[in-house]
């Protein structure tokens, strides 16, 4: 999928939450999913050949609640109608790859409500400038160009990825989140292990799924 650039935005799902991973675990957020991904077509028949064959996420479409096609004004009001009743200002960014269609005028128009706003990326596409929290989520075997942000979170083990080879990125924060697949014990006990050999990074776990929330 190509990056986005029409004006519209194709929205999966708009919905109220807690944030479940990394630094702001814990935290109640309302997440913007946007549809489509540059990694994988988010069709099981394709995850053969994706290059991100771990995703657990349904980007594809527009049919979760309160998916849609939006343009800036509309779906600034959608949210604005969302944090009267819920007072939340934390909004995230996140996907599929939420950077193939968000772009300045959008970030702009949301900055005049005061909302702080961050992204989820896998680091493919360069970020932009007015976001408040840029989270970024490699993916082996893909063009990693985003090195900077706030927090790195690298899903653990990912085949020919380690975690030293991140170290000197400028982040303020290092995640190691474990693998949700079948081997989500053996992932977890590894993910484990190596954060307190390399104390540098912290163990990330999903929160939501624990929970056994959105």
């Amino acid at each position: 999928m190509k990056k986005i650039k029409s004006g519209k935005y194709i929205i999966k799902e708009i919905f109220y939450s807690i944030q479940g991973e990394g630094f702001h675990s814990g935290r109640p957020a309302i997440f913007i999913r946007f549809s489509g991904c540059n990694l994988w077509t988010g069709r099981e028949e394709d995850r053969f050949k994706a290059i991100c064959k771990f995703c657990d996420t349904d980007f594809v479409g527009t049919d979760g609640l309160n998916g849609g096609v939006y343009n800036k004004n509309e779906l600034v009001t959608k949210i604005n109608k969302i944090t009267s009743k819920t007072k939340c200002r934390f909004i995230v960014f996140t996907g599929g790859e939420p950077m193939l269609q968000l772009d300045g005028n959008l970030l702009d128009e949301f900055k005049k409500y005061s909302y702080f706003l961050a992204v989820e990326t896998n680091g493919t596409i360069q970020v932009l400038s007015g976001l408040d929290w840029i989270t970024v989520s490699p993916k082996a075997g893909s063009k990693f160009i985003q090195t900077s942000g706030d927090e790195l979170k690298l899903v653990y083990p990912q085949e020919d990825f380690n975690p030293m080879d991140f170290e000197n990125m400028v982040f303020k924060h290092f995640y190691l989140q474990p693998k949700d697949d079948k081997n989500i014990k053996e992932n977890t006990e590894k993910a484990l292990a190596y954060c307190l050999e390399h104390p540098k990074w912290k163990l990330s776990l999903q929160l939501h799924k624990i929970l056994g929330i959105s």
